[in-house]
């Protein structure tokens, strides 16, 4: 028993230090990310947009969340109506949340559809929910429905 109790704390310090390692090497791809945009728009299509909604937000674990990828969708007003990885943020205006750099990245998204109705958005640093630690993150963004976006982004090392 005793060199249990030696061992135990050695290994609870080698799984943290690999868990880092192993969550870096789980980021979705851009490829991933734009498949799942361009599927979560056919669900609001065939769905309608609330149910859609729904599956975005309270299913997490579903198919719209893999990796690190999930569905967020907001309003050309800022507000969110889906949010895969944080349920509380459902509800709340966002058009003027900035990343650390001053980036004030939901904006940028809702101008990028505005104009080109799809596209890439980014580099911009948002919280990985996966890692609890500020990432690069580029997000594609399609139309979704209404006046409305539907993206899906992935986290990325800097070059």
């Amino acid at each position: 028993m005793h060199q249990f109790k030696k061992i135990l704390p050695l290994g609870l310090i080698i799984a943290a230090c690999a868990a880092p390692v192993l969550a870096a090497g789980d980021h979705g791809s851009e490829a991933e990310a734009q498949d799942m945009v361009k599927k979560a728009v056919a669900l609001v299509k065939s769905a309608g947009a609330e149910k859609a909604y729904k599956v975005f937000t309270d299913h997490p674990d579903g198919a719209f969340k893999e990796k690190d990828l999930y569905v967020f969708v907001y309003d050309f007003e800022g507000n969110c109506l889906a949010q895969g990885a944080n349920a509380k943020m459902v509800g709340k205006n966002l058009m003027t949340m900035k990343d650390v750099d001053g980036n004030a990245f939901i904006k940028g998204m809702i101008d990028l559809v505005k104009t080109s109705s799809k596209g890439w958005y980014g580099p911009y640093k948002f919280n990985n929910p996966a890692t609890q630690s500020y990432e690069l993150k580029r997000s594609y963004c399609e139309r979704g429905a209404g006046d409305s976006m539907v993206c899906v982004g992935t986290y990325f090392e800097k070059k």
